[in-house]
């Protein structure tokens, strides 16, 4: 674990995790304590809400979350009736699985381009500077590390 987060230049943020689980009386309501701070609820307003439309449309279920829909549908991809909304970040993350499980790395790297990397970046940065537990920091490198374009050696993560 620590080659992997040095190459991502996050040993340190591992050494912090190591330090948070040794020292927590009960390090799983630590996370959902600052889970709940950074995503859900906190004052005077949450840190990094994780729905791509509240950065793009700068609201809460915009146009482009219909937009994210529409694409999954295109795809052949639905969601329940009752789920949360089609740009949080979990179903989007889930759907780029789907999209590698199926060897589809055209659609896999338009979504990316389209609806995924418009806003993650600006979501990234913000629990990056809020977050107060380093495992969350370590969570955004992983999620960048792993769509993130190709980069110059022609390594593409997404196509591991």
């Amino acid at each position: 674990m620590y080659n992997f987060l040095g190459s991502l230049e996050a040993v340190d943020e591992g050494v912090e995790i190591k330090k948070e689980i040794d020292n927590a009386e009960d390090f799983l309501e630590d996370l959902q304590v600052e889970y709940t701070r950074l995503f859900i609820n906190a004052a005077p307003h949450v840190v990094a809400p994780p729905y791509g439309s509240v950065y793009i449309d700068k609201a809460l279920q915009g146009t482009f979350a219909g937009k994210t829909l529409t694409f999954y549908r295109d795809k052949g991809f639905g969601m329940e009736e009752d789920a949360d909304f089609p740009d949080h970040l979990t179903h989007e993350l889930e759907f780029l699985s789907l999209l590698a499980e199926e060897l589809d790395f055209a659609g896999e790297e338009e979504f990316l381009k389209k609806l995924f990397r418009p806003w993650y970046g600006i979501f990234q940065a913000r629990v990056t500077e809020g977050a107060h537990h380093p495992y969350y920091r370590v969570i955004v490198q992983l999620i960048d590390f792993f769509t993130k374009e190709e980069d110059k050696d022609g390594f593409q993560p997404n196509k591991a």
